[in-house]
């Protein structure tokens, strides 16, 4: 229990940083800006690159990955089924099922599997998955709907490439699946670099909640519930059903497959947002609700599971 805690007690103090910046705009109008595109363009791709080189690709042949993209494809296909039915943008439409599937397994997911689980490597296929699946598809996506309509052929197929946060994924999983053992002292500035990324995210994550209105009550109240509710509870779901009707797994795995499930949505899907100027309040306003019903949705799951 105390992990769970004090997992979003550091997530919501830096939250909460970030709003007095805004509120007392210590940083200007455009710090929210700069603090994305130096999470987006520089932070990010450095810390995934550090992250996936030393990582241990072998966990990516497990029923706990197969769990986790099944779930993931679930609820993230129900919103985008229903976003279909709506007729919602392809952009907009990306990133509601982003906030319905993709979890915070970094910065709050490794401090819960640390404290709770006993374990921070169990979040390792959720997080791999996330990073070299979802997080390249969902940004390609992104690209090719916000860019503009006399885009050649050969631009398309690289646009992936372009982008530096799969540029840097894919960069540490070469290092990663070559063997490769990158110097310590190369990999410093990575990691130095890298550090300012999920500060930098949660700051400006504050700083957008100041002046904001209240969340699910806007335009945006059918998509926001919508992604909230397959976060919080389909997601996990799912994962209960597939680890027991299914993969048949332990108690001790399946107790592990459900809170990494259970996370709320990731922090960083607010700067994809911003970056691509498309559907920022839904993701904003997700990450937040998901965020805070978290807790008591993994209270509950200890309880019954742990």
């Amino acid at each position: 229990m105390g992990g769970v805690i004090t997992g979003f007690a550091v997530i919501a103090s830096v939250i909460g940083c970030g709003y007095l910046l805004g509120r007392y705009r210590l940083l200007g109008d455009g710090g929210r800006e700069v603090l994305t595109k130096l999470a987006f363009h520089v932070a990010s791709p450095a810390l995934l690159f550090e992250t996936l080189a030393r990582s241990d690709l072998s966990v990516l042949v497990s029923p706990a990955l197969l769990i986790t993209a099944l779930s993931s494809v679930a609820v993230a296909g129900v919103f985008v089924a229903v976003s279909a039915l709506r007729r919602w943008p392809v952009g907009y439409s990306t990133l509601g099922a982003l906030c319905a599937g993709y979890v915070n397994a970094g910065n709050l997911g490794i401090p819960i599997a640390a404290y709770v689980l006993g374990d921070a490597s169990l979040v390792a296929p959720v997080l791999l998955f996330q990073l070299l699946v979802m997080a390249p598809i969902a940004l390609t996506v992104l690209d090719l709907s916000t860019s503009a309509t006399g885009t050649t052929l050969a631009q398309r197929l690289l646009t992936p490439f372009r982008n530096p946060v799969v540029a840097g994924s894919l960069a540490g999983v070469a290092v990663a699946a070559a063997g490769w053992t990158v110097p310590q002292p190369i990999m410093e500035p990575f990691e130095l670099v890298g550090a300012m990324s999920v500060p930098a995210v949660l700051l400006a994550f504050g700083i957008s909640l100041h002046g904001s209105a209240a969340p699910a009550r806007g335009p945006d109240r059918v998509p926001v519930l919508l992604s909230v509710g397959l976060k919080t509870v389909g997601q996990p779901l799912v994962a209960w059903g597939l680890g027991t009707m299914v993969f048949d797994l332990s108690r001790r795995n399946l107790f592990a497959v459900v809170v990494t499930s259970a996370l709320p949505a990731a922090q960083n899907l607010f700067t994809y947002a911003s970056r691509y100027q498309v559907a920022t309040r839904l993701a904003r306003e997700s990450i937040l609700l998901s965020t805070l019903l978290a807790v008591p949705v993994l209270l509950v799951v200890a309880a019954l599971l742990g």
